[in-house]
Order: C-alpha cells, then structure tokens, then sequence
C-alpha cells in the first residue's frame, strides 16, 4: 500500500531548494507501508543488515548486524522478525541500549554483491532475549548507485561470535582511523527525524571520496541521487546521524555519532560531488571502534561505474 504522504517537512525543503520536486514526487510513489512479495525473499537471504537507533541523549547511530540467512525474516507484509540466536552479536553496540530508550529504528537489506537494497523503517514492538519484532512503517527500494560490489564469503561460528570482542572508545580519531577513512569507499549513515522516525542508508564512492578536515571533521560528497531526500532532508530538521565504517579486510567497524552541517552549493577547487556540488561536514562527538571475530571474509570484485570522479572546478 502506497502512502499518502511520503514526505516530511526536511525532506520537502531538500527537493525544493535544489528544484527537484517534480522527480521526488514521481520516485516517492514507490515508499509505501508494507514489504512486497519480491522483497521478502531478498530481505530472507541477508547475511548483514544496517541498523540506524536514537539513545537516550538523542543521538544517533548507525550499526552492522551480521547472521545466518533468515536471521531477519518478514513475518507478514508489515512486521519483520529478528532471531538473535543465529546472529553474530556485538556487545559494544549502542544498538542493544538505544531500543530499550527509543523503539523507532531505520534498517537497510543491502546486497553488496547484486548492488540491491531495501529500506525498512518503523518500530520495535516485541522485545525478548533472543528476538526482536518491528512493525513496519515505510518500506521501498533504493537505486544501485555508487555500491561497491563485494562478496560476502562468510565462516559462521556463531559460538565463537558470542565470546565477545574487544572495543575502544574517543572522540579525536587516531592516525591509524584517518587512515581507514581516507581509503574507504563505503560507509553507512544513519539519521532521524523527531516524528517520523530513522532512516539507515548507504553512501559509496571512490577511495578517498570522504574528505578528512581534522581529527573530529570529516566531508561527505552529496552525489546525484533519487531526489527524495530522505537523508538530506531529516539532517534539515535534525543534524545529530551516526556514521559506520566496515574495515573488510580486518573484520572490524568504526561508529560515528556526531552533528552535521549541510553545504548546499560548495565553491571548492576541487569538486568530487559529480557536479551537485553538495556537501555535508560531519562533526564527531564520540567514536567506537570494535574488532570482530575474524568469521567474515570479503572478496572485492568492482567498483560502482556511477562514482563520479574529482574534477577541478575553472
């Protein structure tokens, strides 16, 4: 069922400022309130889901949950079951603590391999040791656009991923962390707004396409996109999101939550946006870096042919 209203006040201003009503309009016909048949099977084969979750202070974080195929498993078109028992559980995550304060979650099925992906939003309604139930209440496709393909190859020991790991905590990032950031291609971003809830997305480019400005500061390329806006538009009404970072190689992340300013036409020298020349900066307030058990193994096979170039701006 489609909604009537898709769009929020943050999400309306987006699309007017840069005149891309028209296009949002059209492309929010598909945002509606139950899974369809094609994406209950597709969300039933997910080896890793990203999870957006507001704590109790209101900020916000983005998260990776990783398990076996139907660890997540639509139940009916509007309510998605989590079976924690076949997942790999990372205590450190905010996550488990912010759905005990706020049950309004944002959650993305996303296949890096086929470059498909799923957005769910809505809200934990039953809660036990081992399961989690959300209701949902907007679910819709996003494009494969600026998805790196890579193969997930995993060695589940869910044993072993129950004996813990090790976490650090900060607010500067350390030289090594720049380091990750500086080469990543890949990074989740989770936001919210106060009525309508939180969003999980993804954000792909090329190495180095997230900007470092200091060691709280970093700089995200907004690219051409589906004109909806739906990130865009909660950090108009809410600058607090969180950010994730997969290390694929050394099966660890890096949790940024943090406030965000948005740069809606950037004269730079440089321009890596592809030609939107919009930014967001992102202002950390704490990191969390976790080492996973090494129980996942990636294979790069390419990179997204729409990521768009730096170009020097004459």
């Amino acid at each position: 069922m489609r909604l009537e209203s898709p769009f929020h006040e943050g999400e309306l201003h987006a699309q007017q400022r840069v005149g891309e009503e028209i296009a949002a309009q059209q492309n929010g016909q598909i945002i509606g309130d139950t899974i369809v048949q094609n994406a209950i099977k597709f969300i039933e084969q997910q080896r890793m889901i990203v999870l957006g979750s507001v704590d109790a202070a209101q900020k916000v974080w983005a998260s990776v949950l990783f398990g076996l195929p139907g660890f997540v498993k639509p139940v009916d078109p509007q309510a998605i079951a989590f079976d924690l028992t076949q997942a790999m559980i990372n205590p450190h995550d905010p996550f488990w603590a912010n759905i005990q304060a706020e049950n309004q979650i944002g959650m993305l099925a996303i296949e890096l391999a086929s470059r498909r992906r799923w957005r769910i939003n809505g809200a934990i309604a039953q809660q036990a040791s081992d399961r989690l139930r959300l209701n949902v209440v907007e679910s819709y496709p996003n494009c494969p656009k600026y998805i790196q393909r890579r193969q997930l190859v995993p060695n589940f020991d869910l044993t072993a991923a129950k004996q813990g790991s090790e976490a650090q905590f900060g607010q500067s990032l350390t030289p090594e962390q720049q380091r990750w950031i500086g080469s990543a291609d890949t990074l989740f971003v989770a936001s919210a707004h106060p009525t309508r809830g939180v969003d999980a997305s993804h954000r792909g480019g090329n190495p180095g396409f997230v900007q470092i400005l200091n060691a709280r500061s970093l700089r995200i390329p907004d690219y051409a996109g589906n004109s909806m806006f739906n990130t865009l538009g909660n950090l108009v009404i809410n600058p607090l999101a969180g950010l994730v970072f997969l290390d694929f190689d050394r099966s660890r992340t890096l949790q940024l939550t943090g406030k965000t300013t948005i740069q809606w036409d950037l004269d730079e020298s440089t321009d890596s946006t592809g030609g939107t020349h919009r930014y967001w900066d992102f202002t950390i307030d704490q990191w969390l870096e976790t080492d996973l058990p090494q129980l996942l193994h990636w294979e790069f096979l390419d990179y997204s042919p729409h990521n768009p170039i730096a170009a020097v701006v004459e």
